[in-house]
């Protein structure tokens, strides 16, 4: 997701350490002193201080009814096939997606903008001159759920909470905060060290807000079944662990009427059910118990839409665009393991998935071969590296593999045959050259240990999918097998890095901060339960390369750093990059409106669509 002007970036080969200095300089087109109803990374601001709404939401939506779906993206510490804690912001446990739902943020973002936010607890906020704190503005009428006062010393505690305990999602943002201070009730001043980025406020200002006397009361860091007290559009209603959960609209939500919340939160009730089986998840949709998904499963998609309520158009199959967001759907290699730390074993175990087959067997011919961290955007390394790009890449050439500097890194296509021989081949070969050779049917090292590797997943459908590709690993020698485990082993494996393949997908911010990157990507978080950083990178080089995003100081020279780090990644082999849809696979009961125009940047359906009397009436859904 261009050329970079600046050629000071050249000094970032020095050290990582005074590479970390940089970041506060930028944001230089935000203005200090002056209070401010948004902030965005390079200052632009789609929306004036007396905008009545965002231009994507249907101020008129009816308000009502209950939309029942299986949440297709989620974050912190949950998870869609089980729950057993309703915290959804410690690292413990397993807890139901859409919790955030329940809190509001200092600020909330705009979806037809890259990087914006704009008041929502706060009504604004003034930058010091020295760029290193935040003073918000809260507003008075903010409330818990239960009537009292939300106030800067709520606020206060919060972020201090989250960075002592909170999930790395959260606390890693907080790294370099170095106070949070209530000024008065309704001043909460945020005071980092001049070592962060000074974009990190595009994500701490969105963190929920929580009570300091409800968690004063009731211990954070413990799994627990107690729902919490919030400020947002909703609250939790009923629930069922680990089966069920309703989200109830607060009638007397004190923030309805701000300019961010119009035209949103239009049902009265959000049910998640969880299933464990995605077949299971699908017959609750066939027979209207769920209301709205997106498929995942090509077969299901391609072949399985021809139930009684579809053939008579109570549902709906509906393709929408996708965000112009980066997107990494990968298998992470986990370097803690010591047989998985040479590349060149990396490159052979991703030389034996066959997409093509996959995709003409598994796929109906859907989805297209992901090559780079940050598909779909921009930020996608392409051909030879540029002169802006090098002038950063130079200077870590001695840390980083030989092919950075050529021809940005692919996957290679195989002859779709399911076992191409020169593929396999070249993976025979690169194994035999970090030391593995081959002893009848494995290959040994010289202490005569087996090649070993266990794919970790959490649904059968992947233990179809990836079956073939164990089955090539075999081939060339590796000792390679699947593990199919429940929905929270999964999680807790995954948080604790007890695996040695395990395929995930991430979504980025349309404008990556510093923050953002280090959870996956940086040495800080490789030893950090919970991070994102699975394969457990840690390269001065790529850190380096990560401080320089931060230091972007505009678009044109944001754009030339990731292209850098993502022609870096690439070339290192953490990830093997797998496949990408163009779209949104969605399907639903014909019961419900949404907005013409999706943003580009968001497709939040449970907060944007609303109840449609009419059309539910006439599928018999009313």
């Amino acid at each position: 997701m261009p050329t970079l002007p600046r050629r000071d970036f050249l000094a970032l080969g020095a050290a990582a350490t005074a590479a970390a200095l940089l970041p506060v300089r930028a944001f230089a087109a935000i203005p200090t002193g002056v209070k401010m109803h948004g902030l965005s990374a390079f200052g632009d601001l789609k929306y004036k201080p007396d905008f009545a709404h965002f231009d994507y939401v249907n101020v008129d939506a009816p308000q009502g009814g209950t939309f029942n779906f299986s949440p297709p993206n989620w974050g912190y510490n949950q998870n869609t096939e089980t729950f057993n804690t309703l915290n959804s912001f410690t690292p413990k446990g397993d807890a139901p997606p859409r919790m955030a739902m329940c809190f509001d943020s200092l600020m909330a973002r705009a979806l037809d903008e890259p990087d914006a936010v704009y008041g929502l607890i706060a009504d604004g906020v003034t930058i010091s001159d020295d760029r290193k704190s935040f003073e918000f503005s809260l507003r008075p009428e903010a409330r818990f759920h239960d009537g009292t006062p939300l106030t800067a010393e709520d606020a206060a505690f919060t972020f201090k909470l989250f960075k002592e305990k909170g999930h790395p999602d959260l606390s890693l943002s907080l790294t370099h905060l170095e106070d949070a201070v209530a000024v008065d009730p309704r001043t909460l001043r945020l005071s980092f060290s001049g070592k962060h980025s000074v974009r990190t406020i595009l994500n701490v200002a969105e963190f929920p807000i929580l009570s300091k006397a409800f968690y004063s009361a009731n211990p954070f860091d413990s799994s627990q079944l107690n729902p919490p007290l919030g400020c947002g559009a909703y609250k939790v209603g009923r629930w069922s662990a680990g089966s069920w959960i309703e989200y109830e609209r607060v009638a007397d939500y004190w923030g309805k009427d701000l300019p961010v919340n119009r035209g949103q939160n239009n049902f009265e009730r959000i049910r998640i059910e969880f299933y464990q089986d995605r077949t299971a998840g699908f017959e609750a949709f066939k027979k209207g118990e769920i209301l709205y998904r997106e498929e995942f499963t090509s077969r299901v998609w391609a072949t399985a839409y021809d139930f009684p309520a579809f053939t008579a158009g109570k549902v709906v199959k509906h393709e929408f665009p996708t965000e112009t967001v980066p997107s990494m759907q990968a298998t992470a290699v986990n370097q803690r393991r010591e047989q998985f730390r040479d590349a060149r074993v990396r490159q052979a175990i991703a030389l034996c998935f066959d997409f093509e087959w996959t995709r003409r067997n598994f796929f109906y011919g859907s989805y297209e071969r992901s090559q780079s961290c940050f598909e779909k955007s921009d930020y996608r390394a392409e051909g030879m590296p540029s002169p802006e790009e090098l002038a950063l890449l130079e200077p870590l050439r001695d840390k980083l593999p030989p092919e950075t500097f050529g021809e940005a890194v692919t996957q290679p296509a195989s002859d779709g045959s399911g076992r191409d021989r020169k593929m396999l081949g070249k993976a025979a070969k690169l194994l035999a050259e970090a030391g593995w050779k081959r002893s009848g049917d494995f290959a040994v090292n010289e202490k005569g240990g087996r090649l070993s590797a266990e794919f970790l997943v959490d649904d059968d459908t992947f233990v179809k999918v990836y079956s073939p590709w164990i089955a090539n690993m075999r081939a060339v020698g590796i000792d390679a097998t699947i593990r199919l485990v429940d929905p929270a082993q999964y999680q807790l494996r995954q948080s604790s890095f007890d695996f040695d393949l395990i395929s995930v997908a991430f979504s980025f911010s349309a404008t990556p901060t510093r923050d953002d990157l280090e959870i996956f990507f940086h040495s800080s978080t490789a030893t950090v339960s919970g991070s994102r950083n699975l394969p457990g990178i840690s390269s001065p080089a790529i850190d380096v390369l990560i401080d320089a995003v931060g230091a972007a100081k505009d678009r044109e020279s944001l754009t030339v750093a990731m292209r850098a780090l993502d022609r870096a990644l690439r070339a290192r082999r953490d990830w093997i990059p797998s496949w990408f849809l163009a779209n949104h696979r969605s399907a639903y009961w014909d019961m419900f409106g949404f907005p013409e125009q999706k943003p580009d940047f968001g497709f939040p359906v449970e907060a944007l669509w609303w109840f449609d009397k009419g059309k539910a009436a006439k599928i018999g859904k009313a």
